[in-house]
């Protein structure tokens, strides 16, 4: 196997890669940073998302959902509350999540800054659903009533642009502990 192309830290060719955090493609809205690290067209990611969440205070890192494939999530700075199955749940750092396929869930950050690590299998594209809850709707992370679509919703939190890594980031060091 050959090596990717990466251009402004994004894969667009199949093949092996390495991009540091900092110099990946960020996108950025009211709700989230998140860098995705599957790549554009032949250098897509057909059966593992991978991304990366840095969650200002208070807000979610999606909207209330489950989908066909399987999620996992470590925390990797900061403390959230997991929304899963109607039910709340703390977490902290290191603390590592694990939700089956069609396991209702979110993770929303505490009252600072959270760094939340993201791995899903792509079972079926479009498979996620978006049950109406009380407790995700509560901590602004649901669809609040059969009228709403989660696009809408999402939405609301403006358009995703790209931009750089968050300052976080940029503090120097080459590892977590260091930032």
């Amino acid at each position: 196997m050959r090596q990717a192309v990466v251009e402004d830290g994004v894969p667009v060719s199949a093949g092996w890669f390495v991009v540091n955090v900092r110099d990946a493609r960020w996108l950025h809205n009211r709700m989230r940073s998140v860098c995705r690290f599957g790549g554009e067209g032949d250098a897509h990611f057909d059966d593992l998302g991978v991304s990366l969440f840095w969650l200002p205070p208070d807000r979610p890192m999606s909207l209330y959902h489950h989908e066909a494939g399987q999620e996992d999530f470590l925390v990797l700075m900061g403390e959230c509350t997991l929304v899963v199955e109607g039910e709340e749940r703390r977490l902290q750092a290191w603390d590592f999540v694990h939700c089956p396929p069609r396991t209702a869930h979110t993770i929303v950050a505490a009252s600072q800054p959270a760094l939340v690590l993201a791995v899903g299998a792509r079972k079926e594209k479009g498979s996620a659903l978006y049950p109406i809850e009380a407790v995700a709707i509560a901590h602004g992370a649901g669809v609040p009533d059969e009228s709403a679509t989660a696009q809408e919703v999402y939405a609301s939190f403006g358009q995703p642009t790209p931009g750089p890594a968050p300052e976080i980031f940029s503090r120097g060091g080459n590892d977590l502990l260091s930032l």
